[in-house]
Order: C-alpha cells, then sequence, then structure tokens
C-alpha cells in the first residue's frame, strides 16, 4: 500500500528524527518521510521498471549535448520534515545536492498497478507547490501520459521547452 504508515510501537505511531530516516535503508522500497513517519511506496511490477529504464535511456543519450542531470529513485526534501521520491528526476542547469533540496526541473512518477491514484495526485501536487516546473505521470498500463498543473491533464507527449525537448510516447513505451 502507497500511503500506508508504519507503526513503529504498539498500536502507535512514533515520530522518526530526520537524520535517523536519512541513514535508515531498506531491504525493499525505500520509503519517504513526512513529518516523522515512515510512508510505504508501491513494490514496482515490470511495466513500470521497463518504462523508467526508458525514461533513463532517453534523458541518457541527450546528456551529451544538453547540461542537466538525472536521478532516479532519489530521497528529496521538499520542505522540513517532507521527503519524496520521484521514479525519475532532472535537474538542470546545475547539478544538485547529495540530498537535492531545491526543485528538479522535471518530476516523473511511473505508476505501478498497485498505486492508489489519490496517493499519487498527492505527491504530484506537492511537487507541483514544491516549484517544479514540469511534474509527469506515466502510466504504462494504459500508455498513457500526463502533466499535473491545476490537475491531471492527459497529455500526447511531454515537451521540455527550457531544453528545446519533446518525448513522445514511443521513447518509452514499447
Amino acid at each position: 500500500m502507497p500511503d500506508q504508515r508504519y507503526a513503529l510501537t504498539m498500536g502507535t505511531t512514533t515520530a522518526i528524527p530526520v537524520g535517523e530516516y536519512l541513514r535508515m535503508s531498506f531491504p525493499d522500497v525505500d520509503r519517504e518521510y513526512r513529518d516523522g513517519e515512515l510512508v510505504e511506496r508501491t513494490m514496482p511490477d515490470y511495466l513500470h521498471g521497463c518504462t523508467q529504464a526508458l525514461l533513463c535511456i532517453f534523458f541518457g543519450a541527450l546528456r551529451k549535448r544538453l547540461p542537466f542531470f538525472i536521478c532516479v529513485e532519489t530521497r528529496m526534501k521538499l520542505r522540513e520534515g517532507l521527503y519524496l521520491i520521484p521514479d525519475v528526476a532532472v535537474f538542470w542547469p546545475t547539478e544538485p545536492a547529495r540530498v537535492p533540496d531545491s526543485p528538479p526541473l522535471v518530476a516523473i512518477e511511473v505508476l505501478s498497478a498497485d498505486d492508489r491514484l489519490t496517493a499519487v495526485r498527492e505527491k504530484l501536487q506537492e511537487y507541483r507547490a514544491w516549484g517544479v516546473p514540469h511534474v509527469w505521470l506515466v502510466d504504462p498500463h494504459s500508455r498513457r501520459l500526463y502533466t499535473c498543473d491545476a490537475g491531471l491533464t492527459e497529455v500526447t507527449s511531454f515537451p521540455i521547452p527550457e531544453l528545446n525537448v519533446t518525448l513522445e510516447p514511443a521513447e518509452i513505451f514499447d
């Protein structure tokens, strides 16, 4: 469950200090951090992983001519007490800190079959509120693309005018 909160003691939730969270690792999928609580993320399925890899290949090929920095599943500090993990992020024009605390140019979430759309929408809105100019949602199961502004809008491609680049569906859907 993507929005499950971990009960750390018998029946109650105990706040975890942010420093402890930043030192933690998990045996499966990394957790996000919301005001002292660990938030479980869904386990990616094959289509999720394949799409994420193709997104990285697309942006990786462009790195030879454009000054941007790609990262996958990297903890990012949106505000004090809130650390989210986008599936893919693109920073431009400078390389981010080890734990980025300024918005990337692009934040991308890829849907897995078990994702709850309400939780995903909330996360996308948080990226927008943080100041990410391009917030995208990719649904590899339905082969659809969405941008997030005031809400989700289905689109036929993802343009990035700052880089004079457009990501077409053929680049990420087999």
